[in-house]
């Protein structure tokens, strides 16, 4: 009984503090297009994405195998531009900041 009181209490909180510590984030985030030319297939795009979402600091992260691109928004304070290129290329795909 005092395990579930407790474990709901820890999800209220979780619920109630989540959004602010989003948007406290989001204020401070940078986002920044990748060019991606070696994807080749529709599947190539999840693998990149997931590689850049394992950077810590990484807020969101979107590929496009349409625009052999990738979108991502995250906290400079954390990682950088050699972070992201350097995932993208440990997954099997270089990258480079899109001009």
């Amino acid at each position: 009984m005092i395990r579930s009181v407790l474990f709901s209490l820890l999800i209220a909180f979780t619920t109630i503090t989540s959004p602010f510590m989003t948007s406290a984030t989001a204020a401070e985030a940078k986002t920044v297009v990748l060019d991606v030319p070696g994807m080749t297939c529709k599947f190539c795009p999840i693998t990149i994405r997931k590689a850049l979402k394992k950077v810590p600091g990484v807020i969101d992260a979107k590929a496009d195998f349409g625009t052999k691109t990738a979108t991502v928004t995250y906290d400079p304070a954390k990682t950088n531009i050699e972070a992201l290129t350097n995932a993208t290329k440990n997954a099997g795909y270089e990258s480079t900041l899109k001009k």
